[in-house]
């Protein structure tokens, strides 16, 4: 075989362009699986946030200590790493001007959990540049109302 006719020969193209793309393919896949990680971890901090208010609201609970530790039970028993409630609010409800049948009493507890959620695991750590970030914080609230 001449010089000329290995030049033009197209053996071994294949796994060069398979060398090329594989990293790209990867990459795209893991992304996939982070962010279905991303999105269970999500609901699983809105689930626990509105445990936590439904806690709250309830007759016979302590509306700031009984929702911390049920949110802290329900992220614990997801699997997701234990942080701190953002926000536990309160507020009274009063509503005039009608029959008293009508008329409104109450309050709203609002139960806000922010959790940082660490992008690619280790991967991102390899990775890092300037414009990556390697955590997004996830924020879940909910708002319920206790009626008097």
């Amino acid at each position: 075989m001449t010089r000329r006719s290995r030049l033009r020969s197209a053996r071994g193209a294949e796994l060069i362009e398979l060398a090329m793309v594989l990293p790209l393919l990867l990459l795209l896949v893991g992304g996939i699986v982070d962010f279905a990680f991303m999105f269970q971890a999500f609901e699983v901090l809105n689930n626990a946030a509105r445990e936590g208010a439904r806690v709250a609201v309830l007759p016979g609970y302590d509306p700031f200590r009984d929702p911390r530790h049920r949110v802290d039970e329900y992220v614990r028993a997801a699997g997701l790493p234990n942080q701190a409630i953002t926000s536990i609010r309160r507020v009274s409800l009063v509503a005039g001007g009608g029959s008293p049948v009508t008329a409104s009493y109450g309050y709203e507890i609002t139960v806000t959990y922010a959790h940082q959620f660490t992008l690619l695991g280790p991967l991102m750590s390899l990775a890092r540049a300037g414009s990556i970030a390697d955590s997004v914080t996830l924020t879940a609230r909910s708002t319920m109302r206790a009626e008097m």
